[in-house]
């Protein structure tokens, strides 16, 4: 999973990815400080993969892991090149779903390109660029399959639903918001629009606000109703606490965490509102040789599943052993789980589980 973490220049998005990835990225008090774009890579963490190692000390480990890029910050006109705004928005067309920092405290030492802290105008700035970006590749597919046509139900049918999207657009909506048939948007997801890409909104506040009860932050009320009316999520956040978070050692980041009576990190919490917002779960592979978890979409069934570790395990799938992991954990062994009928044979329709620890048996 790549996330591309974007907003208006000096919101926090650098010193946020330097937090959730300590890959150092540079963070300073001046607009464009990124230009090229920074990638981090970070573990997603998981408990059970944990008690899994524990159990069978493999030769390898290998937990599941989400692709950090830090996008340099956008402005007015970057879909017409503003502050190298085709560059930094090429960066986002690769990336599966967007983190869309938004800032949520005022700081006259901290300069805002647009004087001053509105998280709404700021989330209507961006919109309209990913918006204006995204209108110039409609108008190129509805040329394409024109041409295309001739005659040809299939293309003329495509040039309809396009132009249906790009009339959608022309009122300053995302593809996102655009209500068609699911053949339809299946169609329209082919094109890599970027408002088409899901948003998590992380409403960066300031210390105060933040360990005060963020709930009572005007700022950050304004943008959970924008997120609940456009289907998105919100990730309340302090950019420079989790920086200090993530300086500590295990043993004192939870005595941190605790003192500000936080439950879990910032990371963790985007990674779960990751999984969530892009329909994710995890399958678990356990032996002596690997333990190590596979991201899928919810709704997965077990021969596509085989088909993330090999293209043989799909082809030739038998069936899949599984055994949840919750039955695992309290039967102990995986022979123990066996001998009281939890470890089950799943066919071809089986939909996977998250938490489900599988052993594919296949013949190519």
């Amino acid at each position: 999973m790549k996330l591309g973490i974007v907003g208006l220049p000096n919101v926090g998005k650098s010193t946020l990815f330097n937090a959730i990835t300590n890959a150092g990225a540079e963070a300073a008090n001046y607009p464009f400080c990124t230009i090229d774009p920074n990638v981090g890579v970070v573990t997603v963490p998981d408990e059970r993969l944990l008690f899994l190692r524990d159990m069978y000390s493999p030769k390898k480990y290998t937990p599941a892991v989400i692709e950090f890029v830090d996008i340099a910050g956008l402005v007015r006109g970057a879909s017409k090149g503003e502050g190298l705004g085709n560059k930094f928005l090429s960066n986002i067309r690769v990336t599966d779903a967007i983190v869309h920092v938004v800032r949520c405290f005022d700081d006259p030492d901290v300069v805002h390109v647009e004087g001053g802290a509105d998280p709404l105008r700021d989330i209507e700035i961006i919109n309209l660029e990913l918006i204006l970006a995204d209108m110039e590749m409609v108008e190129r597919r509805i040329d394409k399959a024109k041409k295309s046509g001739k005659g040809d139900k299939k293309f003329l049918h495509e040039a309809e639903v396009f132009e249906e999207l790009l009339a959608h657009m022309n009122d300053g909506n995302t593809a996102r918001s655009y209500d068609c048939p699911a053949e339809d948007m299946e169609l329209i997801a082919t094109s890599e629009l970027l408002s088409l890409k899901p948003v998590i909104f992380a409403a960066n506040m300031d210390e105060k606000s933040f360990s005060s009860g963020y709930e009572k932050n005007a700022y950050y009320q304004s943008v959970q109703l924008y997120a609940d009316a456009n289907g998105s999520q919100v990730l309340p956040i302090c950019a420079k606490t989790e920086q200090e978070i993530a300086q500590l050692e295990d043993e004192d980041k939870l005595l941190f965490l605790e003192e500000l009576g936080i439950a879990e990190s910032g990371l963790d919490r985007l990674i779960k509102c990751s999984y969530s917002l892009l329909g994710l779960i995890s399958f678990l592979t356990a032996g002596s040789d690997e333990v190590r978890a596979w991201t899928i979409k919810k709704g997965t069934k077990a021969p596509q599943a085989a088909g993330k570790i090999h293209s043989d395990f799909e082809r030739g799938f038998i069936r899949a052993e599984v055994v949840a992991f919750d039955d695992l954990k309290t039967c102990g062994t995986m022979a123990a789980a066996r001998e009281r009928g939890l470890l089950r044979s799943e066919g071809k329709e089986y939909v996977m589980k998250d938490g489900d620890i599988v052993n594919y048996r296949f013949n190519v």
